[in-house]
Order: C-alpha cells, then sequence, then structure tokens
C-alpha cells in the first residue's frame, strides 16, 4: 500500500508538470493577438470548454468532494487562471459580435459550474457528492481531450503533419497517460476514464505525426488553416491569414 501511495503521488506530480505545459501552449498565440490587437478569425468557444472543465476538476478534487486528490485542484486550478486570463484577452480584442457571443456562452459555463457547486454542497452528501461532481467532471473533460480530431482529420486529408505541433501531442499523451495511471492507482474512474480517453488521442496523434513527419508542409494550403484549432481554437469560417507566421508551432 505504502508503494502504491508513492506512485499516486508520482503520477499526480508529473501530471501537474505535463498539464501545466498543454495550458500554457496558447500563450504564443495569445501573444499574436495582443501585439496585433486583434483575434483575427479564431474562435473563443474552446478557451470557455475548457475554463469550465478546469472549473469543474478543481472543484471534484477538494478534499471535501474528492479525499486524496488534491494534485488535481492544483494542476486544474492554475488551468482556470491561465484559461480566464485567455478569454478575457479574446473578450478585450474580439469584434462586437464574437465578443458577445463569447460572452454569452461565459455566463452559461460559470452558471453551469455555480450549479453543480450549489447543488453538491446544499443537497449530496459523501459518495452522492463526489459521483455527481465526478460525472460532470469527467464529460467535460472528454470534450477537452476530443477537440483536436478535426487536425487530426486534417492531417489525414493533406498528409502533412505542418499543423499539428510534436510537443503539444506528446503533451496531451504523456498528461492524459499519467493521469489515467494516477486515477487507475487511486481507484478512481472520474480521473482514469476520460484521461485514458486523452492518452490513447495523444497516442493516435503521435502514431500519425510518425507516419507523415516526412510531409511537414507539403500539405494543400487551402486545407490547412483549419489546423489552428491545436492551439487557439477552430477558426471560423473565413479563411486565416498567414498562419505559417507561428499560430500552430508551439
Amino acid at each position: 500500500m505504502g508503494i502504491i501511495r508513492i506512485l499516486h503521488t508520482v503520477f499526480g506530480i508529473f501530471g501537474n508538470i505535463t498539464g501545466l505545459f498543454l495550458f500554457l501552449a496558447p500563450m504564443i498565440t495569445f501573444k499574436r493577438v495582443i501585439m496585433n490587437k486583434s483575434t483575427e478569425q479564431f474562435s473563443g468557444i474552446p478557451y470557455v470548454m475548457t475554463l469550465l472543465n478546469c472549473l469543474l476538476s478543481t472543484w471534484y478534487g477538494l478534499p471535501f468532494v474528492s479525499p486524496n486528490n488534491i494534485l488535481v485542484s492544483i494542476i486544474n486550478g492554475t488551468g482556470a487562471g491561465l484559461e480566464a486570463f485567455y478569454v478575457l484577452t479574446f473578450l478585450i480584442y474580439a469584434p462586437k459580435k464574437e465578443k458577445a457571443k463569447i460572452s454569452g456562452i461565459l455566463f452559461v459555463v460559470l452558471s453551469i459550474f455555480s450549479i453543480v457547486a450549489l447543488v453538491s454542497m446544499l443537497a449530496l452528501h459523501g459518495n452522492k457528492r463526489k459521483v455527481f461532481c465526478g460525472f460532470a467532471a469527467a464529460i467535460f473533460s472528454i470534450i477537452m481531450y476530443g477537440s483536436p480530431l478535426s487536425i487530426m482529420r486534417l492531417v489525414i486529408k493533406t498528409k502533412s503533419v505542418e499543423y499539428m505541433p510534436f510537443f503539444l501531442s506528446l503533451f496531451v499523451f504523456l498528461c492524459g497517460t499519467s493521469w489515467f495511471v494516477y486515477g487507475l492507482l487511486g481507484k478512481d474512474p472520474f480521473i482514469a476514464v476520460p484521461n485514458g480517453v486523452g492518452g490513447l488521442l495523444g497516442t493516435a496523434q503521435l502514431i500519425l505525426y510518425a507516419i507523415y513527419r516526412g510531409n511537414k508542409g507539403k500539405g494543400k494550403k487551402g486545407e490547412e488553416v483549419g489546423a489552428a484549432e491545436m492551439e487557439l481554437g477552430k477558426p471560423r469560417e473565413k479563411e486565416l491569414p498567414n498562419i505559417q507566421n507561428g499560430d500552430a508551432k508551439a
């Protein structure tokens, strides 16, 4: 039992490190947004949804909800702070129509989190509270890990990995796998299942990278523009200008 606890902690710490790299990945793109004072044709929706995931996971990891999972709260609390920064930056530089849309989604996201937190505190206790919060956190964790699926499809279609950064794919794999093992050791399906999905998707991305790495930069330009989703969310309908300048190259 002592070894299991040590391993549980070790994988939790490793998951914190790899998770931090994932949450920091969009910094390069937001630096561009701030410098250009424009969000161009990017969508802020993935960042609002990731904020919800971080808030729910932070809540789930707190001792009065889920004992022995404080490491989950630490990394997701950090992630929530970073995602809040991304969302606020997006709102500052987004056009009025997009700003109104993201503000509305942000209101819904904060309302969902508030409802989950209040219901779990006022109406549920013990294991029922853990199960309720765990389901909510797991659902949005799977959604977060599933966001690069469109990029994987693009890689297969264009046979190019130009806009699927290797290190970002690597950290998706390492982060998902670390928390999957952490969940298994802690016998917590609400951590193991969604992160197991993340680990598998990360593996798939690395396999695609190995297959198409020799074709980097040779994809069809008209089809590649959507790939910036890996860092700043899925672009809206118009074509993105000059993506090659570093949007998706963390």
